[in-house]
């Protein structure tokens, strides 16, 4: 069973530069310009990763129930990990990824 702990944390991407403010409802994990993470978690929120790679959204796929789900592959390890997308997202890079091919 997963355990999550809420690190709703401002910080600067590692991609594009862009400073990211604190999500307000939900752990902040994800740059919504780019779309990038960082890969820091084994358990979401724990910080207990070693790799520290970006991961970059590589597909996202349309759930009834968490609506975009972002698919990550870690350009350091390989690593695939998904996610939900925040509010804030850059819609237009959602619906792009969503016809994107892994």
């Amino acid at each position: 069973m997963k355990q999550f702990t809420k690190r709703d944390e401002e910080f600067i991407c590692e991609n594009c530069g862009n400073k990211v403010e604190k999500l307000g409802y939900t752990s902040r994990d994800h740059c919504p310009k780019c779309l990038c993470s960082k890969h820091v978690d084994k358990m979401p929120g724990d910080r207990s990763e070693s790799c520290h790679g970006i991961l970059r959204p590589i597909k996202v796929e349309l759930s009834a129930k968490k609506g975009y789900v972002i698919i990550y592959k870690c350009d350091k390890c390989g690593k695939i990990r998904k996610n939900k997308s925040a509010e804030d997202d850059d819609t237009e890079l959602l619906i792009k990824l969503t016809a994107k091919e892994i």
